[in-house]
């Protein structure tokens, strides 16, 4: 069993009803998926696009915020699996755009940090196709509709 720390620094976040369920369901159903896995704690912040830029300036070198940030942790006596932050108006505008439901693109976003303090990644395409599978069938537990259903293929969410 995981435990989540969700720590919720943005009001602009209220806007999502249940928000500590939403992130506990979407790691639970990712580790459904990770037979093996060890469970760990893992920290989800929710913030503002402002502190997810000055995250991705200092840990990536990228000047704009971007949706999730993942951040693995080491080896740790309490299993801290690591980080994972959301920007908020990053993630409201994708699902504007994409015309989902602000929690299902949350979802989707926890999935795939979480893969990532996993230590899956998605730089080259075969590692994308094995994260991408994976995210589709934690999104099935879900009942979430596939997020690359009618995408071409291509990067998947910023994360890492």
């Amino acid at each position: 069993m995981n435990a989540v720390d969700l720590i919720v620094e943005d009001d602009a976040w209220s806007s999502l009803e249940g928000k500590t369920r939403l992130v506990e369901e979407a790691i639970t159903a990712v580790c459904r998926e990770l037979p093996g896995r060890e469970p760990g704690v893992v920290a989800v912040l929710l913030a503002d696009d402002d502190a997810i830029a000055a995250m991705n300036a200092q840990f990536r070198g990228k000047t704009a915020p971007t949706n999730v940030l993942s951040f693995p942790s080491g080896e740790h006596a309490d299993n801290h699996l690591g980080d994972i932050a959301l920007a908020h108006g990053v993630v409201a505008r994708e699902a504007q755009a994409r015309d989902i439901a602000l929690g299902d693109h949350v979802s989707h976003l926890v999935i795939h940090g979480f893969l990532h303090l996993q230590g899956y990644d998605h730089q080259a395409d075969d590692e994308a196709v094995v994260m991408e599978a994976i995210e589709r069938r934690a999104l099935a537990h879900l009942g979430v509709t596939d997020p690359y259903e009618n995408e071409d293929p291509g990067p998947a969410p910023a994360a890492k």
